[in-house]
């Protein structure tokens, strides 16, 4: 039977709509997740999306500041990814004032976003009342990790609670020949025990007199020179091999038994995870010291860079959903090492340590935004500099004062 030429036309345009209909959103995603335990977390994301229909093109950079340095050249360019890992700070907030990125308003306003996120996450991802990033994560950036094999070798019987203990462990990891402090000399590095000493030996009142405000009289003070020489102190307690360590390397001395505390954020669970060691058995955790200690939020986000093409446009909005989605919550956060953005999820799956961080988030006198939050890009990478240079260098702490005072003038 021969069927007219015009049905069998008909036909082919059926089956190609058909088929243009069923074919997957391609989402090709730049993000910096490249260690064990964070590459095991991208990829619970790259199956949740695969789950609902999608495609999930891996494009890993190593360093945050070398893959948000590719997404912007390529967003530049003319070559976009369809999204792009950033901080949850204002690290993006240069490319949504030069229009260089598509707001998700209709995903966050069909899915809620403003009921279940922290007011930190939200005012760093809404701008002008638009929604311009998907949060991935809270991390708390601050978080102390103990070994607790270290700790029994050096005859230390209970974790430290406050600044004092901390630093008598310390010199009992010494005494015992292993390495106390285990840590990567990389600026960002150095600024996250900065900002651990702050915080929980400096306190919430005076962070924020620091981050927020700017204030040269408490830049300049007595508390704040506490502050820095704590920090300091705490370089003592380093290796030779520290500069120039990646983090999840010193994580590892952790693990091996060799050193005793590390101060990180909690994405370093990832890595005890990796190794199949168990919170509570095998390491402690401490997201600060005492039941009110400030709880630092940071996290991830997902920008989604401008495009008029309709398919990208649609695979910006499913990957928004599907990452803010609360089953794709918990199992990226279990493998990652952080707590879910969204607080009506089901966390008794999670371990020891995200249960703290999970109670510490629901006492929102707790909640503290990360200093980059508060400071531009410029003044933080000025920031780190100073501090940086103090860490490695012996300079007189009256002039690092000082420098900050000049580091964070607007």
């Amino acid at each position: 039977m021969k069927f007219p030429r015009h049905a069998l036309a008909a036909v082919a345009l059926l089956l190609a709509t058909a088929s243009n209909a069923a074919e997957p959103l391609k989402a090709e995603v730049i993000h910096w997740w490249t260690s064990g335990g964070e590459s095991a977390a991208a990829k619970t994301l790259a199956e949740a999306y695969k789950a609902q229909g999608g495609i999930w093109v891996d494009t890993a950079v190593a360093l945050g500041e070398q893959a948000r340095s590719v997404a912007i050249n390529r967003i530049a360019g003319g070559n976009p990814p369809t999204a792009a890992q950033f901080n949850t700070t204002q690290q993006f907030r240069d490319i949504v004032d030069q229009g260089l990125l598509n707001n998700v308003d209709a995903v966050a306003q069909r899915d809620g976003w403003d009921k279940f996120l922290p007011e930190t996450v939200l005012s760093a991802i809404r701008v002008n009342g638009h929604y311009y990033a998907a949060p991935v994560n809270i991390h708390n950036m601050s978080w102390f990790w103990f070994s607790k094999a270290a700790f029994k070798k050096a005859g230390i019987a209970e974790e430290p609670k406050n600044f004092d203990e901390l630093f008598a462990a310390l010199d009992k990891l010494k005494a015992a020949g292993l390495v106390p402090l285990a840590h990567g000399g990389q600026p960002w590095q150095d600024g996250i025990v900065f900002t651990a000493t702050l915080a929980h030996y400096g306190g919430r009142d005076l962070y924020l007199k620091i981050f927020r405000d700017r204030d040269p009289k408490a830049i300049q003070g007595e508390e704040f020179k506490k502050v820095l020489l704590a920090f300091k102190k705490l370089q003592s307690y380093t290796d030779k091999g520290s500069p120039g360590r990646n983090w999840n390397d010193a994580t590892a001395m952790l693990i091996s038994g060799r050193a005793g505390v590390q101060i990180m954020g909690d994405w370093a669970k990832g890595e005890f995870a990796q190794a199949k060691q168990e919170a509570g058995k095998d390491y402690g955790c401490a997201p600060g010291f005492g039941p009110k200690a400030p709880y630092i939020i940071q996290g991830d986000v997902m920008v989604f860079p401008k495009t008029d093409k309709p398919d990208q446009v649609k695979a910006q909005q499913l990957l928004a959903s599907v990452i803010t989605q609360p089953a794709t919550q918990v199992a990226f956060s279990i493998k990652k090492g952080s707590i879910p953005i969204r607080t009506d999820v089901d966390v008794s799956k999670m371990d020891l340590c995200a249960q703290m961080g999970v109670a510490a988030m629901k006492d929102k006198s707790r909640q503290l935004g990360n200093g980059e939050i508060y400071i531009t890009p410029d003044q933080n990478g000025a920031l780190q500099d100073v501090l940086t240079s103090y860490w490695n260098r012996n300079i007189p702490v009256e002039k690092v004062q000082k420098d900050i005072v000049s580091a964070l003038r607007n």
